[in-house]
């Protein structure tokens, strides 16, 4: 005999829906359905950035996060390189847009 286990899920909330990336699309790309624009992608990496950096606070021995929040920042900062030589004034758009830098 096997016994069923029953798992909820109701603690866990999805920070990021389809619903959450099509409106940053909307926002910073050129449509909710252009998802490869450099803007997009900038803005949905600074989305999930702020949000493992809130988790991180809280969960502080959490390495894995640590891990993919430095690869994000790495990601997002290549785009950033590759549209600052590309496009300055999208570039410099996009930057105070997001506020992410001084």
């Amino acid at each position: 005999m096997t016994d069923h286990i029953t798992i909820t899920y109701t603690s866990i909330s999805m920070y990021l829906t389809s619903e959450k990336k099509q409106e940053i699309f909307k926002k910073h790309g050129k449509s909710e359905k252009d998802t490869g624009t450099a803007e997009g992608q900038i803005a949905l990496f600074s989305f999930r950035i702020n949000h493992l950096t809130e988790h991180l606070k809280v969960n502080k021995k959490d390495f894995g996060t640590q891990r993919s929040l430095i690869r994000l920042v790495g990601k997002r900062r290549s785009l950033l390189d590759y549209l600052q030589k590309t496009d300055i004034t999208r570039y410099r758009a996009i930057v105070k847009e997001l506020d992410l830098r001084k």
